[in-house]
């Protein structure tokens, strides 16, 4: 029962922070309340087409990440933005919400988060930040260059895990964002 209770926290940690993250919200307690940005304006009206996480992620990456018990996670925020996805656990590990985004690399960059990493994976640029003040070392997301937005893997992942709370939770992030995105297709 204590580890379904922790599970369920990681699970409602990483749909905050998501939710937090790509409505631009600012808190200045534990309450958010979103910002219009105008960044807003040049969203595309749906998120990417071409690959859906909840189906397009091949049973053996998530059976090498151990991720399980697959969950909706999609939203569409009167900011305009959308997220279309699922999320996962890893027993005694973490969590990752996985989503296709209206919400492109230039404005994640354009936020300014802490620890912002650009990379590669195949030809499509990446980028890593750190988007939770509260729970910086708990959480990374990594957003994946896509036509029309990216593919977005938020993962959270507590010191208290067994199997991850040691790890870097950015550097587990990117790993799992090179199991995945090479799966996207040519032109997504």
């Amino acid at each position: 029962m204590v580890a379904t209770a922790g599970r369920g926290r990681l699970i409602v940690a990483l749909v905050c922070g998501a939710v937090l993250t790509l409505t631009g919200c600012e808190s200045s307690t534990d309450s958010a309340t979103p910002t219009e940005t105008s960044e807003s304006s040049s969203l595309a009206a749906n998120v990417p087409a071409g690959f859906d996480p909840c189906t397009d992620i091949s049973q053996s990456v998530l059976d090498s990440e151990g991720l399980e018990q697959k969950i909706p996670d999609s939203s569409d925020l009167s900011s305009g933005v959308k997220r279309q996805g699922c999320m996962w656990v890893q027993t005694d590990g973490y969590a990752a919400s996985i989503v296709t985004t209206n919400v492109t690399l230039d404005m994640v960059r354009g936020k300014n988060f802490p620890e912002a990493t650009e990379f590669t994976i195949g030809s499509r640029r990446a980028l890593s930040t750190r988007q939770l003040e509260a729970h910086a070392e708990e959480s990374c997301y990594v957003n994946v260059e896509m036509t029309g937005g990216s593919l977005e893997f938020g993962l959270t992942n507590s010191s208290s895990n067994r199997k991850t709370g040691h790890l870097n939770t950015c550097d587990l992030a990117r790993t799992l964002a090179e199991n995945v995105a090479p799966t996207i297709p040519v032109g997504a």
